[in-house]
């Protein structure tokens, strides 16, 4: 059996995917999924929410166990045998800015094809990062130290 999720963001009202993935596969394996697809830095720090319908968060998976176990403990399964078929990615943590993903529906897998997978798209991913020209804290403390070495 296949989960199909549909991924959106919510500052898009155009951007979306349809991922499958088996039962079997992580959230580890949902992750590399959507930085591979969406074409994302696969190096930064990111993690699932799960939320109640006020937005509380109740849950977080992620590299490392928040509480309720790692991104390669946790898989499609057991998320959605707990009723979390609405969960969110953070993918920028620093802007908190995460996609939604919403079980839509289950299906028969298909012969010959590799999972997890993408069904369909529309639009272009949102950027990674909001503003490159931003510094954080550690760049703009670097600058400082560049410029006093040139002094």
């Amino acid at each position: 059996m296949i989960y199909r999720f549909k991924i959106t963001f919510d500052a898009s009202k155009t951007f979306f995917r349809i991922y499958e993935l088996r039962g079997e596969n992580t959230l580890y394996d949902f992750h590399e999924h959507i930085v591979n697809d969406l074409n994302y830095a696969p190096d930064q720090i990111v993690f699932f929410h799960v939320k109640d319908k006020t937005g509380k968060a109740l849950k977080k998976y992620g590299l490392f166990d928040f509480g309720h176990g790692s991104m390669d403990e946790i898989t499609i399964d057991a998320l959605i045998a707990r009723g979390e078929k609405a969960l969110f990615y953070v993918f920028d943590t620093h802007s908190n800015r995460a996609l939604r993903l919403t079980f839509v529906e289950t299906d028969d897998e298909l012969p010959r094809k590799s999972y997890p997978r993408t069904v369909d798209e529309k639009d272009d991913a949102p950027p990674q990062f909001v503003d490159k020209n931003l510094h954080s804290p550690t760049d703009l403390q670097m600058d400082e130290d560049l410029r006093m070495d040139e002094e």
